[in-house]
């Protein structure tokens, strides 16, 4: 098969032709031209336009053959279009706008830029890292013109780290399809009026169920932009605060009865914090030991246990009631963690029976941005926010990407 054969089968040609393919210094180069049998059309609208004059002859990378690299030459045409009363350039079926790579090439880099680094993508296509960024945009900026959110009536809410020094990302995920939504820099109330904003009061007025923690900025959000969904909180985050509240017990306890209570209770903080069953033989004995003492965290450690139970009742009502007898045990038993946690409940107990309405929760949430910390380290961070969402939208939101002729990866 000859070249002009291959980059005819690659590139999507129709109203135009390879004049002839000839080997350079940067690889191979393919000239184009136009057809005389197709009318050329707008670069706007696309539909069929009169001639006015040539531009100058453009360059266009496509994908490497067998590692040499391909480039395809091609002086534009403009055209008087009389639908959208102007002058513009012709519309080439093999690129976006003004870029300087094919759109086969811009899938071929997107597609790999989703497993790999976008270091890695350039230097195996030999090319540069700002190449394999504007094709990552590029896909993007399509993906999220072309998805489809009509189906979406349950989401989760929560934030991320970016880097450190409380620098954090909020993203919303769509709790069905296990996919990203939407990403915004920061924590604050006007991050999540920006989800709003963009996701718009029609998709919004169909949400049934959102689920996000106890942070009082996202509460007052949601509340105020969706008050037909029902709020849930997440009950991991409602477990971690609780976890939390036994582990400052712990040390509290430490630093009330000094060194020789320290040497005792070493190596002693995950036996308070993992689930009965996850505990190892020797946790299992090493708890049964402590247990025999009279410690403030053991009581803190079976308050969390006893807390357990909530979540297995399948009725508001009998939830309700136990809700209030834990309350009352960990208000009276004198360790000041445990009441805040009970009161920090108390004030969101409303919104917090909302979960046997619709028990739902963030766990997928919390796998997905497990995914997304993935993403960050594998590229050892990003400097800017931008580039960071940028890359979870194209990772994790599940865009489509535009059709080619031919599928390179």
């Amino acid at each position: 098969m000859l070249v002009e054969s291959l980059i005819k089968e690659t590139v999507e040609l129709q109203g135009f032709r390879v004049a002839r393919v000839q080997k350079t210094g940067f690889g191979l180069e393919a000239e184009l031209a136009p057809d005389r049998r197709y009318t050329p059309r707008c670069g706007v609208c696309g539909r069929p336009a009169r001639y006015r004059d040539t531009r100058a002859v453009r360059r266009f990378r496509h994908v490497p053959l067998w590692g040499i690299g391909v480039f395809l030459t091609y002086a534009p045409r403009r055209v008087f279009c009389e639908h959208c009363g102007g002058i513009h350039v012709e519309a080439m079926p093999w690129v976006s706008g003004k870029r300087q790579f094919t759109r086969a090439l811009m899938v071929t880099l997107a597609t790999w830029a989703r497993i790999l680094t976008w270091k890695q993508v350039a230097k195996l296509f030999h090319c540069s890292w700002s190449t394999v960024e504007a094709a990552v945009d590029e896909a993007v900026a399509y993906g999220m013109a072309h998805r489809d959110l009509s189906g979406v009536t349950h989401i989760g809410i929560d934030e991320i780290s970016r880097k450190r020094g409380h620098v954090y990302v909020t993203n919303v995920y769509d709790l069905k399809s296990r996919q990203l939504l939407w990403s915004g820099e920061g924590r604050a109330k006007e991050t999540l009026e920006g989800f709003f904003d963009w996701f718009g009061e029609q998709r919004t007025g169909q949400l049934e169920g959102i689920c996000c923690d106890m942070w009082q900025p996202y509460v007052d959000v949601v509340k105020a932009r969706a008050p037909q969904a029902v709020l849930v909180f997440d009950k991991f985050h409602i477990v971690q605060h609780l976890t939390r509240a036994v582990d400052q017990v712990r040390r509290d306890e430490i630093r009330e009865k000094g060194k020789v209570h320290r040497e005792l209770m070493s190596k002693t903080r995950y036996i308070w914090l993992k689930n009965p069953w996850n505990l190892t033989d020797k946790q299992r004995a090493r708890l049964s030991e402590l247990e025999q003492l009279n410690l403030k965290v053991n009581r803190a450690y079976l308050l969390k246990e006893a807390f357990r139970q909530f979540w297995s009742y399948t009725h508001a009502g009998w939830g309700r009631r136990y809700l209030d007898r834990w309350f009352w045990w960990a208000t009276h038993s004198r360790l000041k963690p445990m009441r805040d946690f009970a009161w920090m409940l108390r004030r969101h107990q409303d919104d917090l029976m909302n979960y046997f309405r619709m028990p739902i929760h963030n766990g997928t949430v919390e796998g997905l941005n497990n995914k997304a910390k993935v993403i960050s380290h594998k590229a050892y961070g990003f400097r800017t926010a931008k580039s960071y969402i940028r890359n979870l939208y194209h990772c994790m939101a599940g865009l489509p990407l535009p059709n080619t002729v031919h599928t390179f990866a």
